[in-house]
């Protein structure tokens, strides 16, 4: 008798498991997690999109300085940052956080630097807004 109480309970322990309510139960939870953190974590993504276009955007002005130190003037609107490749100065024509190459142009004797942002075209707001060289030189005064 006290045998099969034994037994009994052995197999009780290896029937028992989650029941598909359980299941559910905690697939919800994760479910709820993952939103909870998607919908946190995605925005940060795209503001470091933009610091990183911002901070590329200052290491081309630097690049550009180096050029000017070396050939006497800024390359041409043409040319553009293809000219601080051909000098050695940078390995590739950097692209921004969107995989589009930035915009030069020189204003005057002033060099420019842009990149139109997630939606690659001109204007724009938030994360679409353009990103110039212009106007963060303005913003650190």
């Amino acid at each position: 008798m006290l045998r099969t109480a034994l037994t009994r309970r052995r197999l009780a322990r290896r029937r028992r498991g989650m029941t598909l309510i359980e299941i559910i139960v905690v697939i919800t939870i994760l479910s709820l997690l993952m939103a909870a953190v998607g919908v946190a974590v995605i925005p940060q993504l795209e503001q470091a999109k933009v610091d990183r276009a911002k901070m590329d955007i200052g290491n081309i002005q630097n690049a550009l300085k180096t050029f000017y130190a070396k050939k006497g003037n800024y390359p041409d609107t043409g040319v553009g940052l293809k000219a601080l490749v051909d000098a050695q100065i940078l390995e590739r024509v950097p692209v921004d956080p969107w995989e589009t190459e930035y915009v030069y142009m020189k204003e005057g004797s002033t060099p420019v630097v842009i990149s139109y942002g997630k939606d690659k075209a001109p204007g724009g707001t938030d994360t679409d807004a353009d990103i110039s060289s212009k106007e963060l030189g303005q913003k650190k005064q």
